[in-house]
């Protein structure tokens, strides 16, 4: 965890990587795109916790088809800049077996992690899995898994705002920044 000043050190020396406005409208744009593929499905839609959740907020409205929502906890970074083992914190208490499903996260980094999700929700039955991302990062090379639905693709760089933390700190912001400096 960052203290106060030193986050706001890291804001002052950020780049801002995608404006407010351009977070909207990729929002709205990949709720358009995720309606006219789901709309007929009557999907679970689980959101991955903390990160999704300010994607996931500002999605869910926009979505103009019922849906059951539930969400999933677990973590490969915790309060890290660096990725480590997968721990789950948090499995669906929604029936998935025969569901089509919708997992919502913040980033698709390097895909360990959502490949791990997709493992685990089909082997609890599930017909369809699908993930949107709200960024996919793009980091020059394979990935265990591609997501269906993507915002915003994002240089290959340490970026928070808009769910994504810097050691937890400015999952607030409306826009998205670089770290420009290790933190």
């Amino acid at each position: 965890m960052l203290a106060p000043e030193q986050a706001w050190q890291v804001l002052d020396s950020a780049e801002q990587v995608c404006s407010a406005a351009t977070v909207a409208q990729a929002v709205r744009r990949v709720a358009a795109e995720i309606t006219r593929d789901l709309a007929e499905d009557y999907p679970l839609v689980l959101s991955v916790m903390g990160g999704a959740v300010v994607f996931t907020g500002q999605l869910l409205p926009l979505l103009r088809f019922p849906l059951d929502y539930d969400y999933l906890h677990l973590t490969r970074y915790g309060n890290a800049t660096t990725g480590g083992r997968i721990e789950w914190k948090v499995f669906p208490l929604e029936a998935i077996a025969g569901r089509v499903v919708l997992v919502v996260d913040d980033i698709l980094d390097e895909g360990y992690t959502m490949a791990a999700i997709r493992a685990r929700i089909l082997a609890a039955g599930a017909r369809r899995f699908c993930c949107a991302v709200f960024a996919d990062k793009d980091i020059g090379r394979p990935k265990p898994i591609a997501a269906d639905f993507i915002a915003l693709t994002l240089p290959n760089r340490y970026v928070f705002g808009f769910g994504m933390d810097v050691k937890g700190a400015w999952r607030n912001l409306p826009g998205v920044y670089a770290v420009k400096e290790p933190c």
